[in-house]
């Protein structure tokens, strides 16, 4: 009987082994890319299921690469078709991998989104997911960027504080960073960094307009002032239709960061039609030039 139970627990073993497998450092080995047809991926990580879409330009070798994070409730499927984003990268070559989330665990009845809290399993994620990437087509190690929105630009305000290793630039539309990674922030950030607000989006605080004094999270203001500490200010410029853009750099560098303030804007992924500014023609401009 006890020869019995060695042999189950070894067969148990090696079944778990098969099932979730680690290097023999305990970390995870490298994350592997499935292809589905067309444009579809999966890929396995901390024992999900992530599903994905990668749009390739015509030589993917040598490109820049930008992965795509939606909002809440979203997938990489909606926010692709939402934004339009992917054809105006493809014409500038950049590869593009557009993600979605998972539900939390820890909610039973949560949607698609990302764990963007300090030390959350996304940041490990999103950068293994980067590296795999890199490997398979050959992109840029020294452009990969991640833009997300809502629930999405939290999490690159996450990836921003805790993934300069991985990333080196990053872009938020319609979101701030979250108490726990501002109370963790490392002393510089180390990416370039664009920010998207809404002069009217409620989610974000803002010192402007008071709503950082009840909120949980910092200021939008104090976080853009992290960011750019240390560059000098290079110029105000106004944009759209009333709307402020601010600009910092570091010409030894090349470091950036740039502020969109939106004139009116509210909660969403603003609009050429009433803001007069292209969003997406903006952030490639901006991923351009970090």
């Amino acid at each position: 009987m006890t020869r019995m139970k060695q042999a189950l627990a070894v067969l148990l073993a090696l079944c778990l082994a098969a099932a979730f497998p680690v290097c023999a450092s305990g970390e995870e080995e490298p994350l592997a890319l499935t292809p589905l047809g067309d444009n579809r991926f999966r890929c396995e990580y901390g024992g999900a299921a992530r599903r994905l879409l990668i749009d390739l330009p015509e030589d993917p070798a040598g490109s820049g690469l930008i992965l795509m994070l939606h909002g809440y409730g979203g997938t990489a499927e909606s926010f692709h078709l939402d934004t339009g984003f992917a054809d105006a990268a493809l014409e500038r070559g950049y590869t593009v991998v557009w993600v979605t989330g998972t539900p939390d665990p820890a909610v039973r009845t949560s949607a698609t989104g990302w764990r963007y809290e300090s030390g959350g399993t996304d940041v490990a994620f999103l950068s293994a997911l980067a590296e795999a990437v890199q490997r398979d087509y050959h992109t840029d190690e020294t452009r990969t960027c991640a833009v997300g929105f809502s629930n999405g630009a939290f999490m690159a305000h996450c990836l921003a504080a805790e993934a300069g290793d991985s990333f080196s630039a990053v872009v938020s539309v319609a979101g701030t960073m979250d108490v726990s990674v501002w109370e963790n922030r490392p002393e510089t950030c180390q990416v370039s960094f664009l920010q998207i607000t809404g002069e009217k989006d409620a989610v974000v605080p803002k010192n402007s307009d008071g709503s950082a004094r009840y909120a949980r999270d910092p200021a939008i203001e104090d976080v853009i002032a992290w960011c750019a500490d240390g560059l000098s200010l290079c110029e105000t410029i106004p944009i759209g239709h009333g709307s402020t853009l601010t600009c910092y750099t570091d010409d030894s560098t090349r470091r950036t960061v740039w502020h969109l303030q939106v004139k009116d804007g509210r909660h969403s992924w603003s609009s050429e039609r009433f803001t007069g500014i292209d969003t997406n023609a903006l952030i490639l401009d901006f991923l351009q030039s970090a």
